[in-house]
């Protein structure tokens, strides 16, 4: 399928699964064709670049890959929780997130995925248009592994996540499958928490309305068969 979109991160096939570790120096992302973006999400003439966010793809046919390396300047977590339990407000801190539709319909329901760089975690089924009310489902659980590295001489954090196929009902890719995504970072503590945090996206949003929830600004994950064969952006 092909929703015409003008913004396309290309995601390459591999013959084989990896396990996770957060470090983006092996072969793996060596060889990944990734994009970047600095720009806030909703004004986009508004630019950070010491908060350079750079995301590539990779997929088998068991799960898609995302990796996400984040410049940073200081690092704002939940301290003494623990990792291993999915946190709620998770975004109220330092975080990536990505949002992926696998399907055409409906354009309202999709799938978020959450890292720190703590490696705290959360993932979600999204239905904006459910009845009685719009639905962020934190009890859906994808089985999507995750793991993180800080870097502080280089200032950076990057994160791995590994996302089962099944788990979003997309079992069968192939070759020039289309799924819309975009992918976002939250830096700094949240108002409520009594900072500014600075809010960045992919795609900008349409609407100055300080949600991520904008399905209709997505863009465009293309599966593409052959390694290497893609040229876009730069490398992480």
């Amino acid at each position: 399928m092909n929703w015409g979109a003008k913004e396309m991160l290309f995601s390459e096939y591999l013959s084989a699964d990896f396990l996770l570790d957060g470090d983006l120096s092996k072969p793996v992302w060596a060889k990944a064709v990734r994009i970047s973006f600095d720009r806030d999400a909703f004004c986009a003439s508004l630019a950070y670049p010491s908060l350079e966010t750079m995301v590539a793809s990779r997929w088998t046919q068991s799960y898609l890959y995302l990796a996400f390396c984040c410049h940073y300047v200081r690092l704002h977590t939940f301290k003494d929780e623990d990792p291993s339990a999915e946190r709620w407000q998770l975004w109220r801190r330092d975080v990536v997130e990505a949002f992926v539709r696998p399907h055409a319909e409906p354009t309202s329901r999709y799938y978020e995925f959450e890292v720190a760089p703590n490696n705290q975690w959360i993932d979600l089924v999204v239905d904006l248009n459910a009845e009685p009310a719009p639905v962020h489902d934190m009890q859906w659980n994808s089985g999507f592994e995750h793991a993180t590295k800080i870097d502080t001489i280089r200032q950076e954090w990057t994160v791995e996540m590994r996302i089962p196929m099944a788990s979003m009902d997309a079992a069968h890719v192939e070759e020039g499958t289309e799924w819309r995504v975009n992918f976002y970072r939250a830096d700094g503590e949240d108002g409520q928490s009594g900072g500014e945090q600075k809010m960045l996206s992919w795609m900008p949003m349409p609407l100055a309305n300080a949600s991520f929830h904008q399905p209709a600004s997505f863009g465009v994950l293309r599966f593409v068969r052959a390694e290497g064969e893609v040229k876009q952006g730069g490398r992480v």
